[in-house]
């Protein structure tokens, strides 16, 4: 897991140390894509091509870019084949399978809050 450094997260006076944890929890989630990719990762190994097909509005610019992240935060393993073509895969680490929990909670009450929806 990469070490945070002072000013990775929050403004650059506050040490890490000092962050509220739901802060550092928040600003490692940010991001559009981050919660729905760690969902699809939860479910098993998931190659680059078919997350692109299991998020078919996200570019794959921005995709890169949150897989990058997720993997720079430690949540996240990439594993390159050299094989031709290439094959890249990606599943999460054990401090990612740790917020599996957090995401079946989110899903619970996205289900409860969608039948809630419908009553009203």
């Amino acid at each position: 897991m990469k070490k945070i450094e002072q000013g990775d997260l929050m403004a650059k006076s506050t040490t890490v140390n000092e962050q509220c944890p739901f802060s550092i929890s928040m600003n490692i989630m940010s991001g559009k894509w981050k919660m729905t990719i760690l969902w699809h990762l939860s479910k098993g190994t998931v190659r680059f091509n078919e997350m692109q097909r299991l998020l078919p509005r996200i570019t794959q610019k921005t995709l890169t870019q949150q897989l990058r992240e997720l993997e720079s935060d430690g949540l996240v393993k990439r594993n390159i084949y050299a094989e031709v073509p290439p094959r890249v895969e990606y599943c999460l680490t054990e401090l990612g399978e740790s917020i599996r929990p957090v995401l079946d909670c989110l899903c619970r009450w996205g289900k409860q809050y969608r039948e809630n929806f419908k009553e009203a």
